[in-house]
């Protein structure tokens, strides 16, 4: 059986909440994502500072069930409807540009030996972190908007695209394989996905009800879905991102057009409220401080890769969009593209477990990580309420 730390479950719930009273406190004066004040303080209280909570079989546990309600809203968000045309075709072209010149940047860190893993870099240079931005999003009011569309379908690609890379390539040696189980996944997951549409067409009703009585039916469905994807994805091999990912495009379609206010609300406090800082709290207390501050190469490698996020993901947002946004819009796009963390968290633990990455490495792209989220966004809401201002 699993042992049960008590303490340090405690601790990470305390910490979670305390990140949400200092993000709330702080957004009098500037925005503050609270998943950077979990990660800051998930290393406070991690084993290599105060050592309050240490990393476990049972936190692992609920903090991949964070990971996966964060991908599940990420896929959640992603309505075809809205981002196909134009909006798809350039986030998807953007994030192939990304990808090349992710190659190109890490091979040059490689061949100057400033880092082992090439591969592994590009893939974490070339995310984004639009499940991280959509509660700053939605906050804002973009969201709903033109540039929130464009924003969308760009931040979809930059997550889809690593996952996959992740799937079928850095997570195996057999991509051919591995490429096989994952288009047996597909084709899982969209046959539930089918049926659950149909089901949910002619039981929306009785689902809607339940929403104000004890049985919160809607709720447990859209628990299960998720759950059991990211079980599917994780015995057959396959990333649990890709799990919850798939997770969230099929609820998005089973909910359509209709109008889910309680619903999302329901979903967004059991996601955010308690299972998604679980990951990034936890996330934090793993985070290889000693790694960082320890080695030279790595407090140089950090602001060069903070840089880098800025090349990688900027530069096709300015580049492509010069047809359908202006000049400070393309300048935000491509501030909010560069927000990289929950993947390049991911993708660096699968590289140094697969030994393939030092931990200087990955903790410089971890710290980028979490600075990029912090800066990145703050710049482009500036420059968005500058734009709304003239």
């Amino acid at each position: 059986m699993t042992k049960v730390d008590a303490v340090a479950f405690l601790v990470i719930v305390l910490v979670a909440a305390g990140a949400a009273v200092i993000s709330a406190f702080a957004a009098r004066w500037l925005v503050l994502p609270v998943v950077v004040v979990e990660l800051v303080l998930g290393i406070v209280v991690g084993p290599q500072v105060l050592d309050w909570a240490a990393v476990d079989s049972f936190t692992s546990f609920f903090s991949n069930l964070g990971l996966g309600m964060l991908f599940f809203f990420a896929g959640y968000e992603i309505d075809f409807d809205r981002i196909k045309g134009t909006a798809l075709k350039l986030g998807g072209i953007g994030w192939i540009v990304s990808l090349l010149i992710a190659h190109a940047c890490a091979v040059v860190l490689w061949l100057l030996d400033a880092i082992d893993a090439p591969v592994y870099a590009a893939c974490a240079m070339s995310t984004t972190a639009i499940g991280t931005l959509i509660p700053i999003l939605r906050d804002s009011g973009e969201l709903r908007t033109d540039f929130g569309t464009k924003l969308l379908a760009a931040g979809a690609l930059g997550e889809f695209g690593p996952i996959l890379l992740m799937t079928v390539f850095l997570s195996t040696d057999r991509p051919g394989k591995q490429l096989a189980i994952l288009l047996a996944f597909v084709v899982v997951a969209l046959a539930t996905g089918f049926f659950a549409v149909r089901s949910a067409g002619r039981g929306w009703e009785t689902l809607d009800r339940t929403l104000h009585g004890s049985s919160q039916l809607a709720v447990r469905l859209v628990v299960l879905l998720v759950i059991a994807l990211v079980a599917l994805a994780s015995k057959l091999g396959l990333d649990l991102l890709l799990g919850g990912f798939m997770a969230g495009l099929i609820f998005r379609q089973m909910v359509g057009r209709r109008e889910v206010e309680v619903l999302e609300s329901k979903l967004t406090a059991v996601g955010y409220g308690f299972l998604i800082p679980f990951f990034f709290v936890f996330s934090g207390m793993k985070f290889d401080l000693d790694a960082l501050l320890g080695s030279a190469k790595a407090l140089i490698l950090l602001p060069v890769f903070l840089g880098l996020f800025l090349v990688v993901r900027g530069t096709p947002a300015l580049l492509l969009y010069r047809n359908v946004l202006d000049a400070r819009a393309r300048r935000a796009l491509a501030l909010f593209c560069s927000a990289q963390l929950p993947l390049v968290v991911a993708i660096t633990s699968l590289a140094v477990e697969a030994g393939k990455m030092d931990g200087a490495t990955a903790a410089a792209l971890v710290g980028a990580g979490i600075a990029s989220t912090l800066l990145y966004p703050l710049a482009a809401l500036s420059l968005r309420r500058t734009a709304v201002a003239a």
